[in-house]
C-alpha cells in the first residue's frame, strides 16, 4: 500500500475512535467521509486489477 493510504487509515482509524469515545464535529465527519470514499475507491481499483488479471483455464479437456 502507498505511504499516502496507509495514513489515510491511520487517519480513519483516529477517527473511529474519537466518534467512539467523545464524538466527532461536523468538519470530522466531513474528512471522515471523504476518507472513507477514497479509501473505498482504492480498494474498488485493486480489486478490479486483480480480478483482470485471473486467468481461467480449462483443465477437464
Amino acid at each position: 500500500m502507498s505511504d499516502s493510504m496507509d495514513k489515510n487509515i491511520e487517519r480513519i482509524n483516529e477517527l473511529a475512535r474519537k466518534a467512539k469515545t467523545v464524538g466527532l464535529t461536523d468538519a470530522e465527519i466531513e474528512e471522515r467521509n471523504e476518507l472513507r470514499k477514497k479509501y473505498i475507491e482504492a480498494f474498488r481499483g485493486n480489486l478490479k486489477i486483480q480480478l483482470d488479471s485471473i486467468k481461467f483455464t480449462d483443465e477437464e479437456k
